[in-house]
């Protein structure tokens, strides 16, 4: 993956702006030290283009503004390390069975500041002095100027989404709000507290958004509109209200070493903000054409399936263009289809979908590992039903724990007997898809990711469709607003509506009336688990909440794939540990600065317990 985007990148530097190249790379020396890659320094015979060159016309400079783009994080495969999205293997919704992805060194706790990958810090600095050498040569392009205040926004939208992208794993962070030159003190550099951070990239927010168009046009899908920048805002408000940033007594002591705190104490009002924020980006977002997805039939599995795979839909906020990502889609499919079957949710995930009815059917488990079910949900673990479900929504002969799940798992989850391009999963030991078929890669859990993956493709024909990957959308909004507003108000009515808004697109009842606050936190986490399940959100979401030290902690589980001969064999459907995770708190909720970074500018301060 890294490889075939990275060609792609290389190929326009190469025809454009090769020798610019040099000033895109060398950035943060001896302070941030972020290396330059070989390739950046290569130099065709016939190009001779330096900075005031690319600025003086408009195609090197729309050219520049291109490559500052391709440091967005592309997200979606998250077996690749190159995707620089270790997140979602390393939460408690996938297994990834690809040995060599970084999920399983987060997942063991076996990784270290002297080490890891993928280098974020690196990648998203290299962003932000594209970005800066944007904003400061950009003026001079002749150009029409609306459109070139756009541009500008552009980048002044992608540079604040980069510190976000670092504050989100690392906490405060050094702020580059300038080109950094080489005649500059970088051992001065130091990490400004996280509400420094928020607070610039929520005011880049506020400048970018008037440059930008709340819409752009189809040749332009994938750039900044005015609608990203009130998104990113109010989910960087939303994090720094939460728990692990706002008030959090673990980093009281984490200062500079000039003594300056990193993190603040608690003030309630960072809610208010966020709730603020998430409202203005929904009212301005519906104002200008933007709304939940919804399919043509409106039937409930297809709203919610097809919203990941209508590319730019209305609910899409911002999102990349990741054009034919086979790579993706091998890692999705099952075995017998041609695929490697990597992307495993968790018997956990599965767990955590409701009935049709609103129930949720397993409310927590034994000693021994074994759910406990609730009994107003109708959910069976045993058995195997002998009709299929309304509108198919399941064939007949699958196991009951199977059967009438909420329409956003049969969207999500590709589980045994289920159709999938024409005929049932496989699954068990001897099956199509089993682990008897398979090497280093297999379904580990008993379970694939379905959501994001096109059921047109045909891997063994190499006919694979377009794919993009949702940074932000409208559904996310709604959430962050109730979220935001209920610890600020509790759970009055715009709370219930923006919840029940989602629920209802994907045909589940109501929330019941009169939870409590903490009744209300709890369906709405439960909520975000579901709706925003493999979108890089469940990580963060359990980081931010502080509830990562007993969701990661633990073991986690899913079929007895080392067994079965049939659809119907007892002995696949037993429970079975997948992996036993480490989560070290308060270590784990922050990553580490590298080594290598401090090892260049000592002014740099560690996280917590490392």
């Amino acid at each position: 993956m890294e490889k075939m985007i990275y060609s792609s990148y290389a190929t326009v530097k190469q025809k454009l702006i090769k020798k610019l190249v040099w000033f895109t790379c060398c950035f943060f020396l001896l302070g941030l030290g972020i290396a330059c890659k070989k390739d950046y320094l290569k130099k065709a015979p016939d190009e001779d283009l330096n900075i005031d060159k690319v600025f003086s016309e408009r195609r090197y400079a729309e050219a520049f503004l291109t490559s500052a783009y391709a440091n967005l994080p592309t997200m979606a495969n998250a077996a690749d390390d190159a995707t620089r999205n270790p997140f979602t293997g390393a939460s408690d919704e996938m297994e990834i069975t690809f040995l060599g992805a970084y999920s399983h060194l987060l997942n063991s706790g076996a990784w270290s500041a002297d080490y890891y990958w993928p280098d974020i810090w690196g990648y998203m600095y290299e962003g932000i002095r594209k970005t800066n050498l944007f904003i400061d040569n950009v003026d001079k392009v002749p150009m029409d100027e609306k459109e070139k205040m756009n541009w500008k926004g552009e980048a002044i939208f992608l540079r604040a989404y980069y510190h976000f992208m670092m504050a989100r794993i690392h906490g405060p962070i050094p702020l580059a709000d300038h080109t950094f030159t080489l005649e500059e003190d970088y051992s001065k550099i130091k990490r400004a507290p996280i509400d420094q951070v928020i607070a610039f990239i929520a005011a880049e927010c506020d400048r970018a958004a008037p440059m930008l168009d709340y819409q752009v046009t189809a040749d332009k899908f994938g750039r900044a509109t005015r609608v990203a920048c009130l998104a990113l805002k109010a989910q960087a408000l939303l994090y720094m209200a939460s728990p692990l940033w706002n008030g959090n007594p673990d980093y009281a002591g984490l200062k500079n070493k000039d003594g300056e705190s990193l993190f603040p104490q608690f003030n309630a009002e960072r809610w208010r903000n966020a709730a603020n924020a998430a409202r203005a980006c929904i009212d301005q977002s519906e104002a200008n054409g933007y709304g939940l997805f919804r399919a043509p039939d409106n039937d409930p599995v297809n709203n919610y399936q097809q919203l990941f795979l209508a590319r730019n839909n209305k609910e899409v906020l911002f999102a990349r263009n990741l054009a034919v990502n086979s790579h993706f889609e091998r890692c999705a499919n099952p075995v017998g289809y041609g695929g490697f079957s990597i992307f495993c949710p968790t018997q956990e995930l599965v767990d955590a979908y409701e009935m049709a009815n609103g129930e949720r059917p397993i409310t927590g488990y034994n000693s021994n590992g074994t759910p406990i079910v609730n009994p107003a949900s109708g959910y069976q673990e045993t058995g195997h039903t002998a009709t299929a479900g309304p509108k198919n929504y399941y064939p007949a002969g699958i196991r009951n724990m199977y059967v009438n799940r909420e329409p956003r798992f049969y969207a999500s989850i590709n589980y045994n007997g289920a159709i999938w391009k024409g005929r049932g999963i496989q699954f068990w030991f001897t099956g199509l898809d089993g682990r008897q078929r398979t090497g280093s890669d297999y379904c580990v859990s008993g379970y694939l990711q379905k959501k994001y993956v096109n059921p047109t493709s045909n891997i063994p024909g190499n006919i694979f469709s377009l794919n993009t990957f949702i940074y932000f959308r409208l559904g996310e909004l709604y959430l962050n607003y109730a979220e935001a507003l209920n610890e600020a108000d509790g759970p009055v009515n715009d709370v219930y509506k923006y919840v029940n808004a989602i629920r209802d697109r994907s045909g589940l009842p109501g929330l019941p009336q009169g939870l409590t606050k903490e009744a209300m936190r709890e369906r709405i986490r439960h909520e975000r688990q579901i709706e925003l399940a493999f979108e890089a959100h469940r990580y963060f979401d359990t980081h931010r909440w502080k509830t990562a030290a007993e969701v990661d902690n633990k073991e986690i589980h899913g079929m007895n794939i080392g067994a079965g001969t049939s659809l119907t064999d007892e002995n696949y459907y037993k429970r079975v540990v997948i992996e036993k995770r480490v989560f070290v708190a308060p270590k784990h909720y922050l990553w580490p600065i590298q080594q290598a970074e401090i090892n260049k500018n000592p002014n740099l301060v560690q996280n917590v317990g490392w």
